[in-house]
C-alpha cells in the first residue's frame, strides 16, 4: 500500500523534474559514447596505429561498466536511487574531464604511451561509475505503472537517439582536417555531467519505494555471480538472454560499422558521423512519439520481432553495400538499424520489468545493464576478430546470425510464459 502511495505521489507533483533528471541523466551516460564512437579511431592513430589498441580502448568502458553495475543497483535498492545518481554524476565529471585534458594537452615531444594511459583511464573511471543509466532506468521504473512502462522506457531511446544525434553533429560542424579536431565537441560534453549533476541535486526525489527488505542486502557482489540471479527467474530467463545477445549482435554492429566505413570504405570522419546523425534523429522519432502507440497497437512482443527484421534488413544492405558508391546501401542500412533498435531497446526491457516484483526491480535491472556491457564488450571483441580474421563483411554475416537466435529464444520465452501464466491460473482456480 505504501508503494503505491509513493508511486502515486511522484506521478504527479514530481513526475515532471524526475523525468527530466532521469532523462538528462541517460544524456549524459550516453553523450561522451556518441562523441567518442566516430572519432576513437582518430584519437588512438594520433598515437598508435594497431587495430588492437583501438578495440581495448573500446572495450574499457563497456567492461568496467559490468563490473560496476551490479554494486550499484544493490546500493540503489539500499540506499536509494538519488544518493547513487549523484555519486556515479561525480565520477562522470571526473572521466571526462581527465578526457578533456588528453585531448587539449600537447603530446607532440611526449612519449605514445602516456596519453593512451590517459585515454585508458578516462574510460576506466566513467565506465566505473556508469551506473548512472542503469539508475535512472530503474528510477523510470519506479515511477511507471507496468502498462506504461514500455512508453516510459522511451525516454531511454530518446536520449540515446538525442545523443547520437547532438554528438555527431558537433563532430560534423567541428570536425577538421587537423590532429585536435575533436577539442570542441569534448569540451561541450563536459558541461553536460555538470548540469546533470546540479539537476539531479536539486529536483530528483527519492523514488526508491519504501520496503525494510531492501535494507537486509548485501552489498559487495561479483559482478559475474550476480548475473546469474537474473537466468534464476524462470519467467525472465529467455527474455534475458536474449537482451543479453542482442547488444552482443548490435554494440558489435555499430562499433565495426564506423571502423568499416573509415578503413575499408575510406570514408572521412565527418562522413561517417552523418550515418550516426541519422540513427539519432530516427531513433528519437521511434522512442520518443511513436513507441507508445505502437506498443498500444501491436504490444511489445511483437514489436521486439518486428524491430529484430528490421536489423536483419540492415545487414543485407551492409553485406551487399559496393566498395565504390555505397552511400545509398549505407544509408539504407544505417535507418533499417536505427528503427529496428528504437523498437527493441524500450520494449524488450519493459517485457522484462513487467513480470518483476516491486523489491527486485533496482537489482535486475542494474543486472540486466550489466548484461548489456558486458555484451558490448563481447560483441566489440567478436567483431573486431571477425572482420580481421573473416573479411570487413563478416561482422554483418555473424550479426545476422546472432539475431536469427535471439528471435527464437524470444519466441521460445513467449510460449513458455504463456504455458506459466495457463498453469498459474487453473492452480488459483482450484484454489480458489
Amino acid at each position: 500500500m505504501k508503494v503505491n502511495i509513493v508511486k502515486e505521489n511522484l506521478l504527479t507533483s514530481n513526475k515532471k523534474f524526475t523525468l527530466l533528471s532521469a532523462f538528462v541523466t541517460l544524456l549524459n551516460d550516453r553523450l561522451s559514447e556518441s562523441i567518442l564512437l566516430p572519432i576513437l579511431p582518430s584519437f588512438v592513430l594520433l598515437f598508435d596505429s594497431k587495430a588492437s589498441t583501438y578495440g581495448l580502448l573500446s572495450c574499457t568502458y563497456q567492461l568496467a561498466q559490468f563490473t560496476a553495475s551490479p554494486f550499484i543497483g544493490v546500493m540503489s535498492d539500499r540506499y536509494g536511487r538519488r544518493p547513487v545518481t549523484l555519486f556515479c554524476i561525480s565520477g562522470s565529471i571526473i572521466g571526462i574531464s581527465i578526457l578533456s585534458f588528453t585531448v587539449l594537452f600537447n603530446w607532440s615531444n611526449s612519449i605514445a604511451a602516456v596519453p593512451l594511459f590517459l585515454l585508458f583511464l578516462a574510460r576506466l573511471i566513467d565506465g566505473l561509475s556508469g551506473g548512472t543509466a542503469a539508475t535512472a532506468t530503474t528510477i523510470l521504473a519506479d515511477i511507471s505503472s507496468p502498462e506504461k512502462r514500455a512508453k516510459t522506457f522511451g525516454l531511454i531511446g530518446v536520449a540515446f537517439g538525442l545523443s547520437f544525434f547532438l554528438g555527431n553533429i558537433f563532430v560534423v560542424i567541428f570536425a577538421k582536417s587537423t590532429n585536435n579536431n575533436f577539442i570542441i565537441p569534448v569540451l561541450i560534453a563536459s558541461i553536460i555531467p555538470i548540469i546533470n549533476f546540479l539537476l539531479v541535486f536539486f529536483y530528483l526525489p527519492e523514488t526508491r519505494p519504501n520496503n525494510t527488505s531492501n535494507k537486509l542486502k548485501t552489498i559487495l557482489k561479483n559482478p559475474f555471480k550476480q548475473l546469474f540471479i537474473v537466468f534464476k527467474e524462470e519467467k525472465i530467463r529467455k527474455l534475458s538472454l536474449a537482451f543479453f545477445i542482442y547488444f552482443i549482435a548490435f554494440t558489435g554492429l555499430t562499433n565495426i560499422l564506423i571502423f568499416f566505413l573509415q578503413e575499408s570504405l575510406n570514408w572521412t570522419t565527418k562522413a561517417s558521423s552523418g550515418t550516426l546523425v541519422v540513427v539519432g534523429i530516427i531513433a528519437i522519432i521511434v522512442q520518443g512519439g511513436l513507441i507508445g502507440p505502437l506498443v498500444k497497437k501491436f504490444g511489445e512482443m511483437r514489436l521486439t520481432l518486428i524491430g529484430s527484421g528490421f536489423i536483419l534488413v540492415a545487414c543485407s544492405f551492409l553485406i551487399t553495400a559496393p566498395n565504390e558508391n555505397a552511400t545509398i546501401n549505407i544509408y539504407t542500412a544505417v535507418s533499417f538499424l536505427a528503427v529496428g533498435a528504437g523498437l527493441i531497446t524500450p520494449t524488450l526491457r519493459a517485457l522484462i520489468s513487467k513480470k518483476l516484483a516491486v523489491d527486485k526491480q533496482g537489482s535486475i535491472l542494474s543486472n540486466l545493464q550489466g548484461l548489456q556491457s558486458l555484451g558490448g564488450v563481447l560483441g566489440i571483441a567478436m567483431a573486431g576478430r571477425v572482420y580481421d580474421g573473416f573479411g570487413p563483411k563478416s561482422p554483418f554475416i555473424a550479426g545476422s546470425i546472432i539475431l536469427i537466435f535471439m528471435i527464437y529464444l524470444i519466441a521460445e520465452g513467449k510460449t513458455n510464459n504463456f504455458i506459466y501464466d495457463q498453469n498459474q491460473k487453473h492452480l488459483n482456480e482450484k484454489t480458489s
